[in-house]
C-alpha cells in the first residue's frame, strides 16, 4: 500500500482493506486504457473538525457523463457515486486534506478494444495530498512539441484514462527540459491547457481563457474560478488565446483539482510579467482557499461535509 494511501478503498462493490483492491494483468482497461475516471478534492478545517469534499455533486455528475460518451457498461448514478465516497471517507475516518480518485473501467478479463459488449466497474480510493504542484512559488513551464488531441479524436469532455498518454507525453517533456508543467496548443494552434490543468492570463486587468472548443477538459475549478472572479468584479471572457499572447501577458495561472490555484512565472523562458505573483491571481487564489475550508459563507453550496 502506498505510503499516503488509507487503509480501505471502495473496490467492485463494496470497501475492502486497499491492499485487497486488486485487478488482473488480463483485465481490459489495463490493456487498452478502456476508463474514465475523477479527480476529487476533500479539505480538512481544524478549527470546525470536519472535512469538506469540493464540488462532489458537480464531480460525479461528469464521471457519469464521460461514461456516457465512452459508452462505458455500468449502470451507476451522481448520487450513487456520492455515497460511495461519503462512505468510504468516513470509514477510513479521514481528517486530514484527501485526494480522492473514483475510476470507472472495462473490467471484464477479455481482449479486443471496444467500449460496447464489456463488463465495467467501479473502484474508489483516497490519497493524504496536501499541494501537488507549487501554487507559492511560481511555476516554470513551455509549450509542449505535443499537440493536445481533438474532441474528434478522443472526448475532451471526458476524463478518459487512455488519453492521459497526451499528457504524460508532454509532462515528461517539460521536466526532462527543467520545467515544471508543459502547456499544449490545439490542433489550430491556439492555447489549450496543461497537461492536467486549465488556464488563464490576465491583461490589462481582464481575465482570458480557452474556451471548450479548444479542446479543453470542462474543468470544475475552471468553473469555480471563473465565478469568483466574476464575483470579484473582473471581466472573464471565454476565447481563442494565441501562444504569444502567453508571453506578454500580465499574470498566468493554472486551475484544477490537483494543481488547485497556482501562478506560472515563466513560460519558454520567458518572464510573465514582473516575476511575481499577480495581484488579481493572488485574490482568486486567497478568495479559492479560503472556499475549500469552509471560511467563505458565499460559497457554501459548494462543499459536502463528510462528519
Amino acid at each position: 500500500m502506498a505510503q499516503n494511501s488509507f487503509p480501505y478503498t471502495y473496490f467492485e462493490g463494496k470497501i475492502v482493506p486497499s491492499e485487497d483492491a486488486k485487478i488482473s494483468v488480463q483485465t481490459h482497461a489495463l490493456q487498452y486504457g478502456t476508463g474514465v475516471f475523477g479527480g476529487i478534492r476533500g479539505y480538512y478545517n481544524e478549527a470546525i473538525k470536519n472535512l469538506y469534499v469540493f464540488r462532489l455533486p458537480e464531480h460525479c455528475k461528469r464521471l457519469v457523463n464521460s461514461t456516457k460518451i465512452m459508452q462505458l457498461q455500468i449502470k451507476i448514478t451522481p448520487e450513487e457515486i456520492q455515497s460511495i465516497i461519503l462512505e468510504l471517507l468516513r470509514k477510513n475516518e479521514a481528517k486530514q486534506n484527501v485526494y480522492l480518485r473514483p475510476f470507472i473501467y472495462t473490467s471484464a478479463l477479455q481482449l479486443s478494444p471496444r467500449f460496447h459488449d464489456v463488463k465495467a466497474d467501479i473502484t474508489v480510493y483516497a490519497l493524504k495530498l496536501d499541494d501537488y504542484l507549487d501554487t507559492q512559488n511560481g511555476l516554470t513551464t513551455m509549450v509542449s512539441s505535443w499537440q493536445r488531441f481533438s474532441d474528434n479524436q478522443i472526448p475532451t469532455l471526458s476524463k478518459v484514462s487512455g488519453g492521459y498518454v497526451n499528457s504524460a507525453l508532454a509532462k515528461s517533456e517539460a521536466v526532462q527540459n527543467g520545467m515544471d508543467e508543459a502547456i499544449f496548443l490545439d490542433a489550430r494552434g491556439f492555447v489549450s491547457e496543461g497537461s492536467a490543468e486549465n488556464l488563464f492570463i490576465v491583461r490589462d486587468g481582464v481575465i482570458h481563457t480557452p474556451t471548450i472548443p479548444s479542446s479543453i477538459l470542462e474543468g470544475i475549478t475552471r468553473r469555480s474560478i471563473i465565478q469568483i472572479a466574476k464575483d470579484l468584479g473582473y471581466q472573464v471572457i471565454e476565447r481563442d488565446i494565441a501562444r504569444s499572447e502567453l508571453y506578454i501577458a500580465d499574470e498566468l495561472f493554472f486551475s484544477g483539482t490537483g494543481v488547485q490555484v497556482a501562478w506560472v512565472k515563466e513560460v519558454d523562458r520567458r518572464v510573465i510579467g514582473n516575476g511575481n505573483i499577480g495581484p488579481i491571481t493572488k485574490k482568486i487564489q486567497s478568495i479559492f482557499f479560503e472556499t475549500v475550508r469552509g471560511e467563505q459563507p458565499s460559497y457554501m453550496n459548494w462543499l459536502t461535509p463528510v462528519y
